[in-house]
């Protein structure tokens, strides 16, 4: 499997997301989101993370680095699409587990995909806000004695890779950080309309929409000068 280092970011090549779900199957480890953000602000607590899993390139600026480097065919997996992908491909012969969102957005989510895929086997699922130390080891201690073969936390970064860390020592699977796709699949948040996200033009639609990320964009903007001059 293809990858290459960017700012100390280990970053898989991958051609398709067939491609990442069969090797995360024989991998067991985390998924983590990569994008031009995560890649310019990389710390060595994030670094150390990443490094250990699987970071796949989630965002436009990722790909522009891959492709930079020389590896071709990587292609942009978003990964609120991508946890479907998997839920579509493992849910007639792997169990799941879900943590993150609201209360009441996790149980929307549990009931949309019960409907969405008949016969699924969700072995539990909780909201993803853990106010003690106590409630964060119950929750670890409940995924090593339920073993579901697949984990999603949507919980954002770098609460979410950390907790999948906690998690993984004590019962390997597949693990996804999800951020607020939750939201997304059950309808209170909306994606880019698809011509959009088809042109890799998302993050564009999300500044017009809300201009005030324009400093977030700025980060986008200096991550691709910098692969031109090679200095990333």
């Amino acid at each position: 499997m293809n990858n290459t280092v960017i700012n100390g970011v280990q970053v898989y090549a991958f051609h398709s997301r067939t491609q990442l779900i069969h090797f995360v199957e024989q991998e067991k480890k985390s998924l983590i989101a990569i994008n031009a953000e995560k890649i310019l602000h990389a710390s060595d607590v994030t670094r150390s993370l990443i490094n250990r899993n699987i970071g796949y390139a989630d965002g436009v600026g990722a790909v522009w680095a891959l492709k930079r480097k020389g590896l071709k065919d990587a292609v942009k997996i978003p990964g609120c699409e991508l946890w479907l992908d998997i839920v579509r491909h493992f849910h007639a012969t792997k169990s799941f587990f879900l943590v993150g969102a609201t209360e009441a957005v996790i149980r929307e989510t549990v009931d949309k995909l019960k409907s969405d895929f008949p016969g699924i086997n969700i072995k539990g699922f909780r909201d993803g806000y853990l106010r003690t130390d106590e409630e964060r080891e119950h929750l670890v201690d409940m995924v090593a004695e339920l073993q579901p073969d697949v984990v999603f936390v949507a919980m954002g970064s770098p609460r979410q890779e950390l907790l999948m860390q906690d998690m993984q020592i004590r019962h390997p699977a597949i693990y996804q950080g999800l951020g607020g796709s939750f939201d997304v699949y059950v309808g209170n948040v909306k994606r880019a309309p698809d011509w959009w996200v088809r042109n890799n033009l998302e993050w564009a639609y999300r500044l017009v929409k809300q201009p005030m990320r324009i400093k977030r964009q700025i980060h986008l903007v200096k991550f691709f000068w910098l692969l031109l001059l090679n200095r990333i």
